[in-house]
């Protein structure tokens, strides 16, 4: 008789099979087994509020597997991942099999290695029914909300639309900051820089204003007053600084700076990032080693990492790098103070196994987010950067001016890894000057320009993840879902890496806000998250936390009932002709996204394919260009007309070149996006926003 292992995945099961001997079986639950049922609430409001958990349909013959295994084992162990769905997962497959919850039948590692293995193995322990009724509490306050508020917007809304107890105030945000953005009133102001040169060395110095203080440039004549006064003048330089400025690394990757940091760095989604830290964490074939599991669990909020990994990577520091590299002491970072800090940091398995040296067993994908991730550990363990600072006030016709420049000195950490931006209009290094103070220069010209204020900037994925996790809305294992949903349901959709909130997402948000104020309630939401880690930790019960919530949610949902009168939303009609009945056709979405339907069903059934059309006409039959999609997701441009017009571009065509009249690309990333003229006798250029000649 064997002992009986049971994971959630195949490729768990065979990475840890490999550590455990032949008296050992290991076997793959394919995730969960049970779960509320599709077709019912499942949940008895009356009665506590059970959970009426029935077994997943389609997973008989997993089940089956499973407990002919379990009979014949000598002893079973649940080892599926660390945290409360984890749990839960472990509490339904004992349920299923019979097994004693409060037997030591429960197993868990934060990293699945040999000697983690082993060691959980001789720390079996009951299952942890605090950890489970938080899962519970969440999964039946999920469905309450789901089926109690979606079939209310089905009645007075439209068929198809859904809320979620996260995925509606995430909605919110993204509604809320496109609200800040068209009421944004831009206010102009003014620069005014002095160029100067020394030793073939250019710098410059920006007003600041006078010996008073701060002076705020509102317009051109306050500026053009100021270049009176001060043209071909010489600048005293009467305050000098030079500094040492140290910058330290950042912190290891915990779940939601893993997201970020792979979005702006990699342009990975976070449903990507977390597909691939997952097949990282349970195992990769790699060559002449097998299956082997390369980073630690990646649901995490902790930056904590165990003693062993620190010296690890102190160690490989000194090797690689040298002493100067090594800090004194190892570093510890401060885990933010509502952080279920269950388990360590994102980081690597085996500091030994590095990227390049396994790059040929790992796909494209996989090695760059475990170069991320592997990159970011070795760095949080590194020396600071030193930069010299310089700062200096120059004097002008009792007017201010102040210099600044950094050089790096040292770059520490910096030499393995630097940390990605969400804006791109970060100020680059500028070179330091060779200037003393009492120094006399004068500038070889003057520089002002016109500026407007800007609105925020739309969220990206990342940085909706950084206010969820910032306002306490969510968990590391639910972002990724919850920003995958919002735009599964139309609420939002990405522009250029941005999200915007689509007429329907702002329709069912400033529903939810007038009739449901708690379930859109940033805070309210935060307060219950807090509150399912109180019933982790056995300090609260679950179906109080339940009632709590439920309780408004049937009030508000009563009211709503009885005082909302039905929407009607407007598809959108677009200028296409139904080629059957001459009516314009309109936008539907579906199950597989967006088609054009002529308005006129049932009468008229016609329906098309929908392509975004872009403002310029295919300059071989004048017809529109459209936007269509490879099945690897890249874009490309054809005439509407394809096939039997055969234009097909990889780049964007955005208007006809001002000189010859051909269609002009647009190149380049954003910030220094520009669009060319595709011909090549022409070559015309412009800066996106130019209008050309």
């Amino acid at each position: 008789m064997k002992k009986l292992v049971i994971v959630e995945s195949p490729a768990k099961a065979k990475t840890i099979a490999k550590y455990l001997g032949k008296e050992f079986k290991v076997e793959a639950s394919m995730g969960h087994v049970r779960d509320l049922p599709k077709s019912d609430l499942g949940v008895d409001i009356e009665n506590g509020f059970v959970p009426k958990y029935i077994n997943i349909r389609g997973k008989a013959d997993v089940i089956n597997r499973l407990k002919k295994s379990a009979e014949s084992a000598e002893k079973v162990y649940l080892a599926t991942d660390p945290d409360r769905e984890g749990e839960a997962i472990s509490w339904h497959l004992a349920t299923i099999l019979g097994l004693d919850v409060n037997d030591n039948v429960r197993i868990t590692f934060n990293e699945i290695t040999k000697k983690a293995v082993q060691e959980s193995l001789k720390n079996a322990r009951p299952i942890d029914q605090n950890l489970v009724n938080a899962q519970q509490a969440r999964r039946v306050l999920d469905r309450l909300v789901g089926y109690k508020l979606s079939p209310f917007l089905w009645e007075k809304v439209k068929g198809g639309l859904s809320a979620g107890r996260v995925q509606s105030v995430a909605t919110r945000l993204v509604v809320e900051r496109e609200e800040e953005i068209e009421n944004f009133k831009p206010e102009e102001y003014w620069t005014l820089e002095a160029v100067f040169k020394k030793d073939n060395q250019e710098f410059k110095a920006k007003f600041y204003g006078d010996k008073k203080g701060k002076i705020e440039l509102k317009n051109q004549g306050q500026v053009q007053e100021i270049e009176e006064k001060i043209k071909n003048k010489e600048f005293k330089v009467v305050k000098i600084k030079v500094s040492e400025k140290k910058k330290n690394p950042p912190p290891p990757f915990i779940t939601s700076t893993l997201q970020q940091e792979a979005s702006r760095k990699l342009r990975f989604t976070p449903a990507k990032t977390m597909a691939i830290a997952q097949m990282l964490y349970e195992g990769v074939e790699i060559k002449g080693e097998g299956s082997i599991g390369l980073i630690t669990y990646m649901r995490t909020d902790s930056t904590r990492i165990s003693e062993e990994a620190q010296q690890a990577a102190r160690n490989l520091i000194m090797q690689k790098f040298g002493r100067e590299y090594l800090p004194e002491k190892p570093r510890v970072y401060k885990t933010k103070k509502d952080a279920q800090d269950a388990h360590e940091a994102i980081r690597p398995t085996y500091l030994e196994m590095d990227p390049e040296s396994i790059k040929d067993s790992l796909t494209p994908d996989q090695y760059k987010l475990y170069k991320l991730i592997y990159d970011r550990f070795l760095a949080s363990q590194m020396e600071s950067s030193i930069y010299d600072v310089l700062s200096a006030e120059l004097e002008v016709e009792g007017y201010v001016f102040r210099l600044t420049g950094s050089k790096l000195k040292f770059a520490g950490f910096m030499e393995v890894y630097v940390e990605g931006k969400d804006t791109e209009d970060e100020e680059e290094e500028s070179q330091l000057p060779e200037i003393s103070e009492g120094e006399v220069l004068k500038p070889i010209k003057l520089e002002s320009k016109q500026h407007f204020t800007q609105p925020p900037s739309r969220y990206t994925e990342a940085t909706l993840i950084k206010a969820l996790e910032e306002k306490g809305i969510g968990r590391p294992s639910t972002y990724a879902p919850t920003i995958q949903t919002i735009l599964e349901r139309g609420y939002v959709v990405k522009e250029d890496r941005f999200l915007k909130p689509t007429e329907l997402g702002k329709l069912v948000t400033n529903i939810l806000k007038e009739y449901f104020k708690d379930i859109i309630d940033i805070e309210f939401t935060a307060e219950l998250e807090s509150n399912l880690d109180k019933i982790e930790e056995g300090k609260l019960e679950w179906t109080d936390v339940v009632r709590k919530y439920y309780q408004p949610l049937e009030k508000e949902l009563e009211i709503a009932r009885n005082t909302m009168n039905k929407v009607k939303v407007e598809d959108e009609e677009t200028d296409i002709v139904c080629e059957n009945c001459g009516r314009k056709m309109v936008i539907k979405k579906g199950r597989y996204g967006k088609f054009l339907a002529c308005p006129g069903y049932p009468e008229c059934k016609n329906t098309k394919p929908y392509y975004h059309c872009l403002e310029v006409l295919c300059p071989k039959c004048r017809k529109r260009i459209i936007e269509r999609k490879s099945k690897k997701g890249k874009k490309y441009y054809t005439c509407e007309e394809y096939p039997a017009c055969d234009l097909i571009l990889w780049e964007k065509p955005v208007k006809n070149c001002p000189k010859c009249g051909s269609l002009m690309y647009e190149k380049g990333r954003k910030g220094n996006k520009k669009l060319v003229c595709s011909n090549e006798n022409c070559l015309h250029e412009e800066k996106i926003g130019e209008k050309g000649e």
